[in-house]
């Protein structure tokens, strides 16, 4: 059986809705979908992220925007990065900084809400300098770049085509979030592309 490792953004949870469609249209296909929480601090993300990976073996892992950041990161998988957000520590001082955020999905510990401040903003900073590094020939084979043509939140379009090149670089109709119809249109095809199935 076939695993994914799906990887949510900002203010979300495993419970998001991507994680629970992928896994409605993929069961039939034999593939399970495992979506975590990812803790909120990203001094204790990454290093959950790569512990949580080696131990399910995810045939693919999949990220959505800063989930996207994380997944780039996690070298030597197969990876699909949609809307990867690379500037999250700017994102959040100029628009979220001494907010109580709400979760948009429900999360496993029952949190509601968290608090952005400049200790979390100096963890994302640390972080970005990871991103974009070390990228070799096998790496560029093994990750794939989904950009929404209309995202007005994030754009990293040639940060990551400087880095990966184009070969595995695709723009979809669409914004920052994914929906129902971008995941049927613009996701499955190339996840079922990616793990062979048919």
């Amino acid at each position: 059986m076939k695993k994914i490792l799906y990887i949510h953004g900002f203010s979300s949870a495993g419970s998001t809705g991507t994680a629970t469609n992928l896994r409605n249209y993929l069961y039939d296909l034999g593939v399970t979908v495992v979506s975590p929480d990812v803790p909120v601090s990203p001094a204790a993300a990454l290093p959950f992220l790569r512990e949580y990976a080696a131990q399910e073996q995810p045939d693919l892992i999949i990220g959505t925007s800063m989930g996207a950041m994380y997944a780039e990161l996690l070298k030597g998988y197969t990876r699909i990065c949609v809307n990867p957000s690379f500037h999250m520590a700017k994102l959040l001082t100029f628009k979220w900084l001494g907010k109580n955020v709400e979760f948009q999905n429900k999360r496993q510990d029952g949190a509601k809400t968290f608090k952005v401040d400049k200790q979390m903003i100096a963890e994302f900073k640390e972080i970005e300098k990871l991103s974009l590094k070390d990228v070799t020939p096998e790496e560029k084979q093994k990750i794939w770049g989904l950009f929404g043509k209309d995202d007005p939140m994030v754009n990293c379009r040639d940060e990551f085509a400087k880095a990966y090149g184009k070969e595995h670089f695709r723009i979809f109709e669409g914004e920052h979030r994914l929906n129902d119809i971008i995941v049927k249109r613009d996701l499955l095809p190339l996840i079922k592309e990616l793990l062979e199935l048919t």
